[in-house]
């Protein structure tokens, strides 16, 4: 069986078979050798290198024969749990955006920080050419919530202001084949972006930015709960929201 758990682990951390071999001091192929068979494990001091380069435990990546297991694949979900949206690498932000293949949702209030720091506008109108759908909710800054949300924040009147901003952004795509854009005024209890099978839960603590509040990485799973139940609060908002002309 395959390592899933170096490899979960590595995709958390951004790294690729070629950036672990470089540094811990291997060739590729014994990386993928290590990843493509449980069984094939590194010397103790390798493995000890690889699980700080991983920042995880080397037991978490390597148990020991006969360790307790996750019991059901809900508890092997979760993939890494950021402390703050902004410990997010830019890097990973990319890999994520610009790796999609079929499928990006994104619920936010505003969420302009995809366009000003990762090009998100002309990477959609590229993406959209290769069949990849989008689905964006973004707020309604008219809403009682949305204006709460900003007085909570201590920046009244500024939240407001990033979603128009991000609205006029979005109109240069909206109307595209293969991209809707709609608008809510829900209480967001938290921000959600999903590449694909890839979801980063944005969660919202009372009076703390976006950016100031723990991220969860979910991987979708077959027989998993955490992102199916993420995604069906998605679609409840996105059923009651209103689509932006085009």
């Amino acid at each position: 069986m395959a390592n899933d758990r170096l490899r979960t682990a590595m995709i958390a951390a951004g790294l690729t078979v070629e950036d672990v071999a470089v540094k811990v001091g291997v060739d590729p192929k014994t990386v993928e050798r290590w990843i493509g068979n449980e069984t094939r494990k590194p010397h103790r001091t390798t493995r000890q290198e690889v699980a700080k380069l991983l920042r995880t435990k080397e037991t978490d990546l390597w148990p020991a024969p006969g360790a307790e297991l996750p019991a059901s694949a809900s508890e092997t979900e979760l993939v890494y749990l950021y402390p703050a949206r902004s410990a997010i690498p830019g890097s990973t932000w990319e890999r994520f955006i610009n790796g999609v293949r079929e499928q990006m949702d994104v619920l936010v209030f505003s969420g302009a920080f995809l366009v000003e720091q990762y090009n998100l506008i002309p990477i959609i109108q590229r993406k959209v050419a290769e069949g990849v759908r989008f689905r964006l909710l973004v707020g309604d800054e008219t809403a009682p919530a949305v204006i709460q949300r900003a007085v909570d924040e201590g920046t009244p009147g500024g939240l407001e202001g990033r979603i128009q901003l991000m609205r006029r952004y979005l109109a240069d795509v909206t109307g595209l084949d293969g991209v809707e854009v709609r608008t809510h005024g829900t209480v967001l209890y938290n921000s959600l972006y999903r590449f694909d099978d890839d979801l980063l839960v944005n969660g919202h603590a009372h009076g703390a930015l976006a950016g100031q509040n723990p991220v969860l990485h979910l991987k979708r799973l077959p027989t998993g709960s955490m992102w199916q139940h993420y995604m069906r609060s998605f679609d409840r908002v996105w059923e009651q929201a209103t689509p932006e002309p085009s």
